[in-house]
């Protein structure tokens, strides 16, 4: 058994709205819906939203109409934690304060992404005795036919992740591979990439809360910075090398495809790409 927790705080700047409540199912299901209803079906027993004090009372009224009394729900408003800012601190901090309403074992994953069915069952299983794992995606899964996109791109040996490397402007290539500008590359289609699908141990949010701290103090004047999971595993993996910690991060990969939404013009790709599948 295990709690999902589901990062819905988002701006949706370019999307320009609700990008975590977008209907994109044929019963106006958002993203969010199919990741709970997919981890209750992998072990879930509560689920817990990050959301914005602004965008709570929609949030409840969405999951409560697609929801109902199914599972026990937390709400959490991030922008009530930390020092007051017009944007979200980052995917890191909408772990910490999740922390109130997390007792158990726990998966995270982003509101508005559409991760598949079988990627909540992999992580589980990979999960089990073990301190925090990470389902991973390929690469030639994940990136969309036309644009560019930031991704993580993991370092797995032997099923531990060794690191993370964020990469931006990531797209797809005429002979089938793909290049990154920052830093500039040339990746694989069976590059795996982070998508934070995570699951951690409840006294992974200890170590977050250090982080916070340490984070504040560099660059809590900076109103882009943003504290995030990749960058809290790179450094606890970086501490567990130079103090022989037993920190480990077991990865998979799945071979599940990614869904999502940038702009308002991804909404009917991905409604299509939904319905294809014959899920819900």
């Amino acid at each position: 058994m295990f709690t999902l927790v589901v990062m819905a705080a988002g701006m949706g700047s370019r999307f320009g709205g609700l990008k975590q409540l977008a209907a994109v199912g044929p019963n106006g299901e958002a993203f969010l819906d199919y990741s709970i209803r997919d981890a209750v079906a992998a072990g879930a027993s509560k689920v817990v939203l990050v959301v914005r004090s602004e965008i709570e009372e929609q949030v409840r009224a969405h999951v409560d109409a697609q929801h109902g009394d199914s599972i026990e729900f937390g709400y959490v408003c991030q922008d009530q934690h930390g020092p007051p800012r017009a944007k979200p601190w980052g995917t890191a901090h909408a772990a910490l304060v999740a922390k109130a309403e997390v007792s158990q074992p726990f998966v995270i994953c982003n509101a508005d992404d559409y991760y598949g069915p079988s990627a909540f069952a992999l992580l589980a299983n990979a999960f089990d005795g073990r301190q925090a794992a990470l389902c991973a995606y390929r690469l030639d899964n994940i990136v969309p036919e036309v644009g560019s996109v930031s991704r993580g791109v993991c370092e797995i040996v032997d099923g531990e992740l060794q690191q993370i490397v964020e990469h931006h402007g990531v797209v797809r290539q005429d002979d089938g591979s793909f290049a990154s500008s920052d830093p500039s590359s040339v990746l694989s289609g069976d590059t795996p990439v982070s998508m934070n699908l995570w699951a951690f141990e409840p006294t992974m949010l200890d170590w977050i809360a250090q982080d916070f701290e340490r984070f504040l103090a560099v660059t809590g004047n900076d109103p882009e910075a943003e504290f995030l999971l990749p960058d809290v595993v790179a450094n606890r993996l970086a501490a567990n090398r130079l103090s022989n910690d037993d920190f480990r991060v077991h990865a998979v990969v799945t071979n599940e495809t990614w869904i999502g939404i940038t702009n308002p013009e991804d909404l009917e790709t991905a409604r299509a790409a939904l319905a294809s599948r014959h899920r819900y």
